[in-house]
């Protein structure tokens, strides 16, 4: 199994674990500390090693960060994790505030008179590290580079850092040959009027260089760092442990390969000697703007030139993804024809959990393409657990799927060929009015971006309010974005893309998103109906003035039946609807054993 159920962290922790950072604070003559959740790449997914966070307070989400002062101490999280963070933390020792309201920058811009404020720059951007300091200046305080990271200097069994084998990820899934990708991304630099670029995000990496690892869970990352430079003599700065005989062969006819521990005087050796770099301030380390600073270098901001072209995806990327989704929706059939055969009480969360990872598992080897790893943990909540967007079913919280509740299974998987994403909630015996209700609201939601026609130029916060309109009539809401990014046997979050308020990205031909509205009563239930959907090339509309985009849905399983009113379902959506469910038992069903020819037949009937 690649999930693991155990309680992985400890609210009574906290408060020995603070105490001691608290020492280190008065030896550096600090005020306060933060603590993100990130590493040296500011990835979602992060090492063991780097999980400092969690450490520190036993909060285990993928988003969120600390502040430990002298006598008080907060955790920022987002919507996704309030409910989260409070059952995980102790309150006597850490405040709650918002990451998104009230950010540490914000914060500390309201509270931070005088405080003199220590950081590791390696784990903030340059962006962040400017917010920071700006609002710690203004309140006549200061932000301090710290030379050891205080976390680092308190925990005594800190992980090792990984040194998983990097593979070559096949051209037949990749589409694109990695010397186009270097070309392309050499002339980006060129010209930002930049000598050379620093690619911090392992996911670029990945993509230019058509490798993949295992350095995290969950997405097949080999953590590293590549500079491009634009006259073609590339730095790739990789443990050459982690390379096999044939990967390293692969990568020398590419890039020169240089050990991480000589990355810095790298930098600066060539910074000295006049090259300049293109940072982009979102993604990049502050740390390493310092090092080039520190060589009177020169940094010219601009956005990581890999990460647009990484998104459109070409036709080999699409091609396998549309297999992948095919192949994952016949293990969902597999999974709830199953459950379905189970008694009310007689699953909890995590056997749910588990029986999906086998049947993914199972389906893999019938297709001869293996499941390589989940894409996420799966989000497995009954009843009330359903409504804690970001659930992590452990031993502690395992609940039973009881009979008169909604359950709602989150998950993904890697597949060389594709990554995916899908969420379902289905009814367990028979559940309340309100909760068909909103159900089908959420449904209209997923159906309005569906159907979707898009000009041009149109961005992910312009789209945004489609899903939610349904929703808004009635006074509903949901507190996370819309869609995010998925890329290619890579991160199930990706961007730029996104369909959320903040959305800015324009929405191109070739990128993958995520649909998934839902509705939350914290106690009570949750819903989400979640498929991936890919940007079409504009077309003309008859008797219409220009082209526009649509979306092609790659997610085929079924909705549940049982929980959707009808009645509120205009007749294009009811439509819309009969048509995915035709679509779904058609690519399905060959691959299907009898008993789950029955119940997919009976779950994709038309309404």
């Amino acid at each position: 199994m690649f999930q693991n159920f155990e309680v992985s962290s400890n609210p009574a922790t906290g408060a020995p674990r603070v105490a001691k950072l608290r020492e280190e604070l008065n030896r550096l003559q600090l005020d306060g500390f933060l603590v993100p959740r990130a590493d040296e790449h500011q990835g979602e997914y992060v090492p063991l090693r780097a999980q400092r966070l969690g450490w520190l307070t036993g909060f285990t989400g993928t988003a969120g960060a600390a502040l430990i002062l002298r006598a008080k101490a907060y955790v920022f999280v987002d919507g996704r994790y309030v409910l989260q963070v409070r059952t995980q933390t102790d309150p006597a020792v850490f405040e709650i505030e918002s990451l998104v309201d009230n950010p540490p920058a914000t914060w500390l811009e309201k509270n931070g008179k005088g405080l003199v404020i220590g950081f590791d720059p390696w784990l903030h951007t340059l962006a962040e590290t400017r917010a920071l300091k700006a609002a710690l200046e203004a309140q006549g305080g200061k932000l301090v580079p710290v030379q050891d990271n205080l976390v680092d200097l308190i925990w005594t069994d800190q992980p090792a850092a990984p040194l998983e084998p990097v593979t070559i990820q096949p051209l037949q899934y990749a589409g694109q040959e990695p010397r186009a990708k270097l070309n392309i991304l050499s002339e980006a630099v060129e010209k930002s009027d930049a000598g050379a670029t620093i690619l911090t995000d392992p996911a670029s990496i990945a993509w230019v260089f058509n490798i993949r690892g295992r350095d995290v869970s969950n997405t097949p990352l080999p953590l590293s760092f590549a500079l491009i430079a634009a006259n073609g003599e590339h730095i790739l700065f990789i443990d050459k442990r982690k390379l096999p005989i044939e990967t390293e062969a692969y990568l020398t006819q590419l890039t020169k390969i240089v050990a991480p521990n000589l990355m810095e005087s790298t930098l600066a050796q060539l910074a000295g000697e006049g090259v300049s770099f293109m940072l982009d301030p979102a993604l990049t380390a502050e740390k390493l703007r310092m090092i080039i600073a520190q060589a009177n270098g020169t940094v010219i901001e601009g956005t990581d030139p890999a990460r647009l072209p990484r998104a459109m995806k070409n036709k080999a990327e699409l091609d396998g993804s549309r297999a992948a989704h095919e192949r994952d929706g016949v293990a969902m059939v597999k999974f709830f024809s199953w459950l379905a055969e189970q008694p009310a009480g007689s699953v909890d969360e995590i056997s749910a959990a588990q029986q999906l990872e086998t049947s993914r598992r199972t389906v893999g080897e019938m297709f001869q393409k293996p499941l390589e790893d989940l894409s996420f943990d799966s989000i497995s909540g009954a009843g009330p657990d359903g409504a804690i967007i970001h659930y992590r079913v452990n031993t502690d919280t395992n609940r039973k799927l009881n009979d008169g509740e909604l359950y709602l299974i989150d998950s993904g998987a890697q597949y060389r060929d594709g990554t995916t994403d899908i969420t379902r909630t289905v009814a367990i015996g028979e559940v309340s009015a309100f909760e068909k209700k909103t159900f089908t609201l959420v449904l209209k939601g997923v159906i309005a971006l569906s159907r979707l026609r898009f000009p041009v130029g149109t961005r992910g916060q312009d789209i945004d309010a489609f899903a939610r309109a349904a929703l808004w009539q009635y006074g509903y809401d949901y507190a996370h974005g819309t869609g995010h990014g998925v890329g290619s046997y890579l991160a199930v979050h990706e961007g730029p893309q996104s369909i959320s308020k903040r959305g800015a990205q324009e929405l191109k031909t070739g990128m993958i998103l995520s649909n998934e509205p839902g509705y939350y009563r914290p106690g009570e239930f949750g819903i989400r109906i979640e498929n991936l959907i890919v940007i079409k090339e504009p077309e003309a509309i008859d008797g219409g003035d220009i082209a526009m985009h649509s979306f092609e849905t790659l997610t085929f399983c079924p909705i549940d039946r049982r929980l959707i009113e009808v009645s509120l379902l205009n007749a294009d959506e009811l439509t819309w609807l009969n048509d995915y469910h035709a679509q779904t038992r058609d690519k399905l069903l060959p691959h299907c054993s009898e008993a789950e020819k029955s119940w997919l037949i009976a779950a994709t009937e038309a309404l």
